[in-house]
């Protein structure tokens, strides 16, 4: 992909300011003037709606649809899910996504890819900071829940940021930097002039956002689940308490966001008409692409989240994953580690398929599909690999619709699910002093309604970072398929200081990028776009991540 600068986002704080322009859009300008906020009718919940609405469905990062990558926040699950080891993407050109999974030139900072989170993440915190512009140090009743929704979203933006940007975790160095913080408070001065916050100053703005979120959103009824409330703010804790390895806290707020919500059943995870594509009593918070969205609209739909990780449309002829350049995988070993008894198991398809005859295959398949002969043609004909094995289902065609894509790829998309709390929960109790026994018989239980025949200590492997405790280890097992492509994969790697595992004997990850490290590899921080250090002078730039040359030795398990 060829270089592409982008204007600077403090030039873009600065160009504000000169223009006194309400209809600026560019990324980091993080105020407006009062009176034109409120001369509006109904400007202020414009502005409220705007930040959980601007999600998806727009091409935000380039105003058209030449990337099919510039499809929102959950654009950002498969970047961070194929950096790691998890998703095995289809190898060649047409893979949006190689430059995130071979460590790609693109990352460096004079190209698009490495523009792409700046341009999102500081235009989504900008919809925030102008609503808290608004709403003052001290909202009308009528502007209580307005803030505490900006508050609670500015916080999970930042979190994102921090964990992309920063070198090492909160638990691992309080001391790495992440970004400069840019808030409702932030002038062109300040910007030009805004060094990036360390780990411990950022996870506290965070918290004090998490804070000031769950008093204004207390008693406060949302309309639907695109949109946070007290349950969300208690979920967001409880990732950041995680993170900072405060685990009392983290314990306490994943269980408190618990309440009101109860965990997938079999029927519910494996459904072809609704599987993660429509809100449950599990969802908490989630997004929806619209059939008005442009997303929808333009390229065939092929520029949306649907297109990238919902194989089951090869009737309608569009689809990345369906019919060009063939479906996400899940990993071979990691497919190998799931037993038959456990029910997510069947979200990706048995290997065992691709030594059938095409009868049985035909047969086998509609045991995953209600269209299996698209699923066929999809694996055998369309796929650059020629083979179905571990092709991933989890992600299901609007009302199992398999010929419309328009129709096919209108889904919502998670944020949270209550099953991340059980394991928060879990994993922090369990890291407590004296209470390892205690944080066991919680991850034996949630386990247990996925598989009957769990048996505690059956995943706690020492992969290739022994210094990680046994019961982390089965922890971060359960998450990796409880949470498959949901975009956490990047994030516990480095959470937790692991490396990744791709060179194994019989690994299903591409050739050329079959790679393993000892430690979260260093294409997991992200740089900076080049021309952002030209306008803000207190920017240190990262490491530019070098890729791997040709395949490392295989790991032996």
């Amino acid at each position: 992909m060829k270089a592409i600068y982008k204007i600077s986002l403090i030039a873009a704080v600065v160009m504000f300011f000169a223009n006194s322009c309400i209809k600026e859009v560019d990324p980091q300008t993080s105020t407006i003037t009062e009176e034109q906020a409120l001369n509006a009718p109904g400007a202020f919940q414009g502005f409220v709606d705007a930040i959980t609405g601007s999600l998806v469905g727009e091409f935000t990062y380039s105003g058209s649809n030449q990337y099919p990558w510039d499809f929102g926040y959950p654009s950002f699950y498969i970047m961070w899910d194929v950096m790691g080891q998890d998703i095995v993407p289809q190898d060649g050109g047409s893979e949006w996504y190689s430059t995130w999974y071979q460590c790609g030139t693109g990352l460096g900072p004079g190209y698009a890819v490495c523009q792409l989170p700046w341009t999102y993440y500081y235009k989504w915190i900008k919809n925030c900071n102008t609503v808290l512009s608004v709403a003052g140090e001290t909202p009308s009743d009528s502007q209580k829940a307005g803030a505490g929704i900006a508050h609670a979203m500015r916080a999970m933006f930042y979190m994102d940021l921090a964990r992309m940007f920063s070198e090492k975790s909160y638990g691992a160095d309080k001391n790495s930097i992440t970004v400069p913080i840019v808030d409702e408070n932030t002038t062109p001065t300040i910007a030009c002039n805004n060094p990036r916050a360390t780990n411990e100053k950022i996870w506290g703005f965070i918290m004090d956002d998490l804070d000031a979120a769950e008093t204004l959103l207390s008693g406060y009824i949302r309309p639907n689940k695109y949109v946070p409330d007290t349950t969300v703010v208690y979920g967001l804790k409880a990732r950041a308490y995680l993170e900072m390895e405060d685990w009392a806290n983290a314990a306490t707020y994943a269980k408190k966001a618990q309440n009101g919500y109860t965990l997938l059943t079999e029927a519910q995870y494996l459904s072809k008409t609704d599987g993660f594509n429509t809100p449950n009593d599990a969802w908490m918070f989630g997004l929806t692409f619209k059939s008005s969205d442009p997303n929808i609209l333009a390229n065939d739909a092929d520029s949306c989240w649907g297109s990238q990780m919902i194989p089951e449309v090869s009737a309608s002829g569009c689809g990345y994953a369906a019919n060009y350049v063939g479906p996400k995988r899940i990993d071979a070993h990691l497919y190998s580690t799931i037993p038959a008894t456990d029910f997510r198991k069947k979200c990706f398809i048995d290997p065992a398929i691709d030594a059938m005859t095409e009868a049985d295959r035909l047969t086998a398949l509609a045991a995953y599909t209600d269209d299996p002969a698209g699923v066929y043609k999809t694996g055998y004909t369309v796929s650059e690999s020629g083979d179905l094995g571990c092709v991933a289902l989890k992600f299901r065609p609007k009302n199992g619709e398999h010929a419309d894509q328009y129709a096919a790829f209108c889904v919502a998309v998670p944020i949270m699910r209550v099953e991340e709390m059980y394991l928060i929960e879990a994993e922090a109790t369990g890291m407590q002093a004296g209470k390892e026994a205690e944080g066991i018989a919680l991850l034996t239980a949630f386990a247990k309604t996925r598989d009957a025949s769990y048996t505690y200590g059956t995943h706690n492997e020492l992969y290739n970072n022994s210094a990680t405790p046994a019961f982390q280890n089965e922890c971060w097992w359960q998450r990796r398929v409880e949470l498959w492509g949901e975009g956490f994969a990047t994030k516990d790697i480095k959470r937790l200081n692991k490396g990744i595992i791709r060179s194994y004997a019989g690994t299903n990850h591409i050739d050329s990028f079959q790679w393993n490290s000892d430690t979260p590899p260093q294409w997991m921080t992200l740089c900076f776009v080049g021309t952002e250090a030209n306008y803000n002078s207190a920017l240190v730039q990262n490491t530019v991540p070098e890729p791997h040359d040709g395949n490392d030795a295989a790991f032996v398990w």
